[in-house]
């Protein structure tokens, strides 16, 4: 029996060998059997490993997508980042343009006026006990700045020097309620004092009540002995409405600052006054409007067909 087992062994042993020379055999030679079975494992593994990849890639994707989540978060930050200092850069050069405009302004009012300025920032806005709108500014007594000297911007008169330190001074401004200023109006040169009222405008009392006061006059500074506290000729504003009542010894009117206040930055302290008195060469231009062309278009009658 055992030697039947063995013998069978050795008979299927064998036949594999002679089978698969016949294979190798056959495939040296071109006929593609061998392929054949290679193709049809192949076949038959096929769905398997779709299957599998239909499973395993969500998985394989997941642990990619923790593996960049990081640097994805990273520049994101990065981006904000970025986008923050470009905004704050977009907002500083406006800032810078805004007051290089006001400088502009400013120099051009003073050297059509042959005024001596001193340019300075406007570093805070407060009070004190004494004034209740002050401003205060970045150049002082190392400056030239002195008490009692006039401030302008480009568009008119801001207030007056009231305290100088070295390096900063404090500012009493036109609206404020304890200014008071000599005016006078341009063309007809009458005279007044224009007081502050705590708002945009101010209140002009003339002296006199023989020439009419008109909304829309220009009213500027009038000028004070030795150029202290105000030099003559800045513009100071417009009137807006006038109160001529009956039997008055004198007229008042509403006069609108030229000077925005809510938004001042640059502003210039006078330090030399003038040796003339420019009288109404700082009055404002009236803006003259842009001429906007116009087409005519003239109907043409069409002829009479000729019957």
């Amino acid at each position: 029996m055992r030697n039947g087992g063995d013998n069978r062994g050795r008979l299927l042993l064998i036949s594999l060998i002679v089978t698969s020379l016949f294979l190798i055999t056959l495939d040296l030679r071109g006929v593609q059997v061998l392929g054949g079975l290679r193709n049809g494992s192949q076949t038959v593994l096929s769905p398997l490993q779709s299957v599998a990849a239909t499973v395993f890639r969500p998985v394989g994707n997941f642990f990619s997508d923790i593996t960049h989540l990081g640097r994805t978060r990273g520049e994101i930050e990065k981006l904000k980042a970025n986008n923050e200092m470009l905004l704050q850069a977009l907002i500083n050069r406006k800032n810078a343009d805004a007051e290089l405009s006001q400088l502009k302004s400013v120099l051009d009012l003073a050297g059509t006026a042959k005024y001596k300025v001193v340019n300075a920032k406007v570093i805070s806005l407060g009070s004190t006990s004494s004034f209740t709108q002050t401003i205060s500014i970045d150049a002082g007594t190392n400056n030239g700045i002195r008490q009692n000297m006039t401030v302008i911007t480009g568009l008119g008169l801001v207030g007056v020097v009231k305290m100088s330190y070295p390096n900063s001074a404090l500012i009493q401004l036109a609206t404020d309620p304890a200014f008071r200023v000599g005016a006078r109006v341009a063309g007809s040169q009458q005279i007044g004092i224009l007081s502050g009222q705590g708002t945009g405008k101010g209140v002009l009392q003339l002296l006199d009540n023989r020439t009419t006061l008109k909304v829309g006059d220009v009213i500027l500074a009038r000028g004070s002995q030795h150029n202290r506290p105000f030099v003559p000729g800045v513009p100071i504003g417009e009137v807006t409405s006038v109160d001529n009542a009956a039997g008055a010894i004198t007229q008042t009117a509403d006069v609108k600052f030229y000077v925005n206040f809510s938004s001042l930055s640059i502003v210039a302290v006078v330090v030399g006054a003038p040796q003339s008195d420019p009288r109404d060469a700082l009055v404002p231009k009236a803006p003259v409007p842009t001429p906007v062309p116009t087409v005519t278009i003239y109907a043409k009658p069409s002829e009479s067909p000729t019957p």
